[in-house]
């Protein structure tokens, strides 16, 4: 059939390269209708150059296109060849100063991270190579195809703006210049009347929806009945669905079939049939059926060929429009004119509007074409890009729409290009203020999320499939907003704050939807059936994070905006928690003479929610009020007065509360779903703008309020007021053995609600909390990280919190805090804490998990005995807090916080009486701790007109009142000092009590220290006599002991001397002697120090420490420490034969205690000497053999060294080996550095020594032949001769060695054997050890 139609092929070219692209555009140049002109010459010739066959010949028909089509345009444009014309267009114009170079899918871009003014400014390979970014911080990833390279955009980028390139365009820019000046204009008309025509046939036939007749202007006189069956993409349907649907349609085969399916995913759409109707529309008919069962249809079109040829040339035609306006900016301007000049129907009737609004219904391919022509053109002329913004802004929320149904990836929307405007500072502010773009982002966003309830929360359905890939594209509105904030302004105007207030409040109806959703109820009794749906909400929080704080920024940069912010976000609040009294039941709580009216509120009982984001924006705001200063310079303007503190405090506390019940496994029964919720809560993603700001909620209700009235609403809310509260209530309840889970909980929820009070007290490193800047808050980030492990450097980026522009500010700190440790050439280099700085090591750090708390105390108290330091864990000395926040600190001296710490000081003096904990202890003992470090910064920086009001070591003095008359906390710690149970705690009280005596002493010294005396301090004096008695007894009675020991000591030593005179006297002469050699010859070696024998001296005791190389720790060689291995190979040699002619006959019965002088075949032991930990090279050598067998059987040929029969590679230099030699140190090292000679026997007791142990053998034979009778008899023989111990037969000396030392002697002593004598290995053969030292024997004469 090919054959057939080869010569009419032939003919229809002959016919079509008659055409002269000259004479056509003479004729057009004389037209006086040219629409009509050009319109006849498409329809005529269009057809007959594409879609002619099944299959498409994309060569043939663009050299034809070129000719007949695209030449004659050329011509008419150039007025002339455009051979020549268009390279004087070139030489005219004025280079650009922009690149635009637009990235392909997979090309590597460039974003420098010192001066890029978000993650989304990039430059392509040319421009950053010379540009002065190569030297900078940069991040290098792969386009996914559609951006443009920023070079030359002086908005994009802080510094180096332009490359060397694109400098040399800068000199003579006139940024108003018009480009058309560089153009006749009889080019201009010409261009203008081309590029309109031919613009309005592109964008009418891609738009074009009827499938089997063109429009009227492009009709044929003859029409074939020739048709495509057309397969158009979808997100929906797998390939291997796509192709079995079409094998069955079209009947094609398997290869035809992923031939097209291929096409169709990359372009969009593939002619799958070529015939008249009937034919096409059959193959359409299997297709829709085969692919309805489950899902939507795949979209397939039965289209006249002439349709398809007239689309195919009008993609043709868009990609040469952005190819001639490469060569003049001139040329750019006319078609972004054309493009954006409003026709006749009124609003979004220009092309790019129609082409805009018309996006999802265009195939794939189509799209790529015209969003590349929109940023060649539109996007490159800076006039035009402003008014493509403002249509692009006024059509938001049709584009966001028609991409949320649309299935097709975001890269292929034509939404995709807000990136390319909202990341424009001046377009960004200008649509705000014009266009209200953040009103109608946030409004677009929420008018997709119309799931509400009752309270009219957002309330999402179960997160499905279909559900999240819907979901995800919505967020993609999140993302618009987030490229709009990204630059925040440095200059107001009042239409720029009235705007951003105006998208501000749209913002808090948003998160006043989010205030409350997902709600949780603790379930008593059964388990929860289904877990409630939970991940879309946090989705949602996480992806608002970097929103919400941008936000912040933006209020942070202007005064006014800030305080009008503030307002709108407290009456938004004050919305949400309208009546939150309603229908509950208040209740007065009292303790220590304090009361306070609260809600009956339980949150094991009631309605819970962990998504406040409302409350959390004011925390923020009130931080930045401090910050700036603004509450200092304009309370008046400020709603501070109307503020209610426990309003404010409650529904954080109720999170707060949630967490801790969680911990106490109060809530097991709600499933997993909860647990994840607390997990991310906490989570690095999410904790910024959650758990932290809840943390400064709370901070911010305490500095408000009576300290003592938010610790009884605290005990309230934590469910713990009963025990506090009431005299003995944990005596009788612990007494309760029926009620051990609910203890257990009790004791857990005391010390979550201990936890909460150090961290509100001591988390003051937010900028605007203390008086601190953004660097040491990362520092204190870092700080703790280290303090729990080395890192490396990936690992400690992703314990960090990421700003907008993804970065953590780690490396313009981790300098001033860690060393770095350069790696092995198989490990990771690693960040190490400097010693100077565990100092401000918190153990209560507040973004330690569970895990990572006990991890970094171990690690901490593990380098203070390495130290030789207390094992005290003492609070850091913290910084200032702000004025805002001053108050705070009373939380510590008040009352109520001095009954809780007396209380639970108390169950630990009378530890059986109550249930308590020690970890409960140790929080009291750290809060004492930081409130002696907040009172002695007080005294330190208080100035004489000042006295200080902080005065808790006076209150820690006091014993209790009357009725309890319980003992001062300062005597109970006292007491507890001495609890042996209390051991671990011990060094923490004693630096209490240090610390307590410091200031005490500066209190006394200091001249503002208040002097009036009451009766209570006068109680206070006789208690503290008697408290200082009974120390000075105690320590009265310690001196003596102490000296009883000492002179016990000194007689013992007095002594040793006196029996001992001729050594000490050989040590004076020796170390004399020493001083001579050394002075007289410097390089004198240690051998030179050295005898040997019964009066052998003592040598200095050479440490020897080594480094692993596979983990990089440095261990001191030891005889009961891990075993230190280096990789050897044992073989067996032949290299001092005399006789390589004989070997081992058989090796089971062989005895190798004694060698032949031939020295026909050794044992050879080599090493490359590289050391490692045996437990690290186990794990290595474990892993191999795992690779090994995961390896598939026709690669196992290739390895050079075979793992089966254990050989592996040294993993440093990769040398081939089989074993490992543990590291011994010399026996002197092992017998107190020295050989103990003087016991041995001479000649003559040994060889009666050795008779004697000859006939004990004798015994044993016979033993061993004799009934079992005689061997009593034979025993008590042996037992007559009296023999020395090391002499009996049944003696087993003593191993000085650790087990893992004796574990890798053993598997030394096995390789040798195995190796030497090739049989299987075997542990308990007696030969062991003869082969092990045999080989040590061969290896040194191999050597010599």
């Amino acid at each position: 059939m090919a054959s057939e139609l080869e010569p009419e092929v032939q003919a229809i070219d002959r016919s079509l390269l008659e055409c002269s692209a000259e004479e056509i555009a003479g004729k057009w140049l004389q037209a006086t209708d040219l629409t009509r002109e050009l319109y006849q010459h498409l329809a005529h010739y269009v057809p007959k150059i594409y879609c002619r066959g099944p299959n498409p010949f994309p060569q043939k028909e663009d050299m034809l296109a070129q000719h007949v089509l695209l030449g004659p345009m050329e011509w008419y444009l150039c007025g002339e060849d455009p051979a020549f014309g268009f390279p004087k267009l070139e030489q005219a114009n004025k280079p650009s100063h922009l690149c635009g170079r637009v990235f392909k899918v997979g090309e590597p871009t460039y974003s420098c991270r010192d001066c890029a003014v978000d993650p989304t400014c990039v430059l392509c390979m040319e421009c950053f190579l010379g540009s002065i970014h190569r030297d900078h911080r940069y991040r290098m990833t792969t386009s996914g195809g559609g951006g443009f390279c920023d070079c030359g955009d002086t908005e994009a980028w802080k510094e180096g703006p332009y490359c060397q390139k694109h400098e040399l365009n800068t000199s003579e820019i006139e940024e108003e210049e018009d480009p058309l000046v560089h153009l006749s204009e009889d080019v201009i008309a010409r261009t203008y009347n081309i590029f309109a025509i031919m613009f309005r046939y592109a964008v009418e036939i891609l738009i074009w929806e009827k499938e089997s007749e063109l429009p009227e202007d492009l009709e044929m006189v003859e029409k074939s009945d020739t048709y495509y069956c057309m397969l158009f993409n979808d997100e929906v349907h797998t390939y291997e669905q796509v192709i079995y649907t079409l094998q069955k349609a079209v009947n094609c085969t398997q290869k035809e079939a992923i031939g097209f399916a291929t096409t169709v995913d990359r372009d969009g759409r593939r002619s799958v049939r070529y015939g008249d109707f009937q034919y096409c529309e059959q193959a359409k008919s299997v297709i829709v059926r085969n692919t309805s069962r489950q899902t939507k249809p795949l979209k397939v079109q039965v289209m006249h060929s002439s349709i398809v040829a007239h689309q195919n040339f009008g993609l043709k035609l868009l990609s040469w429009l952005g190819s001639i306006i490469g060569y003049s900016d001139g040329l750019r301007r006319i078609l972004c004119q054309v493009g954006l000049q409003e026709g006749p129907d009124g609003e979004n009737s220009s092309l790019v509007d129609r082409l805009m609004l018309s996006d999802s219904k265009l195939w794939k391919g189509a799209r790529s074409v015209y969003h590349q022509l929109f940023m060649s053109s539109l996007l490159m002329d800076l006039k035009y890009k402003k008014l493509f913004a403002v249509r692009f802004a006024k059509n938001y929320e049709r584009l966001q729409s028609d991409y949320v149904t649309d299935d097709h990836d975001r890269e292929f929307s034509v939404a995709d290009l807000s990136v390319q405007i909202f990341t424009v500072p001046s377009l960004a502010r200008m649509l705000i203020t014009e266009e209200n773009l953040m009103s109608i982002i946030i409004k677009t966003f929420m008018d997709h999320l119309r799931h509400r309830d009752a309270q009219g929360r957002f309330q999402f359905e179960r997160y499905t499939a279909l559900q999240a890939f819907k979901f995800r594209r919505v967020q993609s509105l999140i993302l618009d907003l987030k490229y709009v904030l990204i630059s925040k302004p440095t200059e107001w105007s009042d239409e720029l704050r009235q705007k951003f207030l105006e998208g501000f409040d749209a913002f808090l109806e948003l998160l006043k939807c989010m205030q409350g959703m997902d709600p949780i109820t603790r379930q008593v009794g059964q388990h929860i059936e289904m877990e409630p749906e939970w991940e879309a909400a946090f989705t949602l929080q996480m992806k608002l994070t970097h929103v919400i704080s941008m936000m912040q920024d933006w209020c942070a940069s202007d005064e006014k905006v800030l305080i009008e912010a503030y307002k709108k976000c407290l009456a938004v609040l004050m919305q949400c928690h309208g009546g939150y009294t309603d229908g509950e039941q208040p209740i007065t709580l009292s303790i220590c003479g304090h009361s306070v009216e609260t809600i009956r509120y339980c949150v094991s009982q009631e309605k819970v929610s962990i998504h406040l984001p409302v409350s959390r924006l004011l925390a923020g705001l009130h931080v930045l009020l401090s910050k700036s200063e603004v509450a200092y310079k304009f309370p008046e303007l400020l709603p501070l007065s109307e503020l209610s503190p426990p309003m404010l405090i409650e529904h954080p506390l109720r999170c707060l509360v949630l967490c801790a019940q969680v911990h106490a496994g109060m809530w097991r029964r709600n499933g997993f779903s909860l647990v994840n919720q607390i997990y991310y809560y906490h989570n690095v993603k999410c904790r910024r703008e959650m758990f932290d700001k809840d943390v400064v909620m709370l901070q911010t209700g305490v500095s408000m309020m009576d300290p003592n009235h938010f610790l009884m609403i605290m005990l309230s809310r934590f469910e713990l007021y009963q025990i506090f509260s009431t005299p003995d209530y944990g005596k009788r309840f612990s007494s309760e053995i029926t009620h051990k889970d609910v203890v257990q909980q009790n004791n857990t929820l005391i010390e979550e609600m201990l936890y909460l009070i150090i961290m509100l007290v001591g988390e003051r490193f937010s900028p605007g909390v203390g008086q601190v800047n953004a660097t040491d808050e990362i520092k204190r980030e870092i700080i703790h990280q280290l303090s729990i492990k080395p890192m490396a450097h990936s690992e400690l980026v992703k314990s960090l919190p990421e700003d907008e522009n993804k970065e953590t500010g780690m490396e313009s700190v981790i300098e001033a805090v860690a060393h770095f440790k350069k790696p092995g050439l198989t490990g990771r280099g690693m960040y190490e804490l400097k010693p100077e700085c565990a100092k401000e090591f918190n153990l209560y750090f507040y973004h330690f998990s569970r895990a990572e708390q006990s991890k970094a105390e171990e690690a901490q108290r593990k380098l203070k005995r390495q130290n030789r330091e207390d094992t005290a864990l003492p609070p850091p000395v913290l910084p200032p807090f702000c004025p805002l926040f001053a108050s705070l600190v009373n939380i510590l001296q008040s009352d109520v916080m001095l009954c809780i710490m007396g209380t639970i000081l108390q169950w630990a003096v009378e530890h059986n009486g109550y249930a308590w904990s020690e970890s409960m202890l140790q929080r009291v003992l750290h809060l004492i701790g930081m409130a002696l470090q907040e009172e002695k910064q007080h005294l330190e920086n208080v100035t004489e007109e000042h006295v200080v009001t902080f005065t808790f070591t006076q209150k820690i003095s006091k014993p209790g009142e009357a009725p309890k008359n319980s003992p001062s906390i300062l005597a109970m710690l006292e007491t507890l000092q001495n609890a042996p149970y209390l051991e671990v705690h011990k060094d923490m009280i004693r630096w209490i009590l240090k610390t307590f005596n410091a200031v005490k002493k500066m209190r006394e010294s200091s001249p503002t220290s208040p002097v009036a005396e009451t009766e209570g301090t006068i109680m206070e004096e006789t208690s503290r006599d008697k408290d200082k008695a009974e120390r000075k007894r105690k320590a009265e009675i310690a001196r003596l002991r102490r000296e009883k020991i000492m002179a016990q000591m000194s007689e013992m030593q007095r002594h040793f001397i006196d029996e001992n005179k001729e050594l000490f006297q050989q040590t004076l002469e020796l170390d004399a002697s020493t001083s001579a050699v050394l002075d007289n010859s410097p390089v004198a070696s240690d051998m030179t120090l050295t005898a040997l024998g019964p009066a052998q001296t003592q040598v200095p005791e050479q440490r020897q420490f080594v480094t692993c190389i596979l983990c990089q720790e440095e261990q001191e060689v030891k005889v009961e420490s891990r075993a230190m291995v280096l990789a050897a190979f044992v073989q067996r040699s032949t290299v001092l034969s005399k006789n390589r002619s004989k070997f081992i006959q058989d090796p089971e019965k062989y005895d190798p205690l004694f060698m032949h002088p031939d020295l026909s075949c050794g044992t050879h032991t080599s090493s490359c000497g590289h050391i490692m930990h045996a437990h690290c090279w186990q794990r290595y050598f474990d892993s191999v053999q795992a690779k090994e067998q995961r390896r598939q059987q026709r690669l196992r040929l290739h390895t050079s060294y075979d793992v089966e029969n254990g050989e592996f590679l040294c993993p440093l230099c990769e040398c081939l080996s089989n074993t490992v030699i543990p590291l011994l140190l010399p026996p002197r090292n092992i017998f107190n550095n020295r050989l103990n000679f003087s016991d041995q026997p001479n000649l003559t007791q040994w060889i009666r020594t050795i008779s004697q142990q000859i006939k004990a053998l004798q015994f044993l034979r016979k033993e061993e032949s004799t009934p079992n009778n005689a061997s009593t008899k034979n025993s008590e023989n042996v037992d007559e001769l009296q023999l020395p111990e090391g002499f009996r037969p049944d003696f087993r000396p003593k191993n000085p060695y650790s087990e893992s030392i004796k574990e890798m002697l053993t598997t030394f002593g096995t390789a040798t054997y195995k190796v030497g004598l090739k049989v299987h290995p075997n542990e308990e053969d007696p030969r062991v050890p003869i082969m092990c030292w045999g080989s040590c024997a061969y290896t040194i004469q191999s050597i010599g």
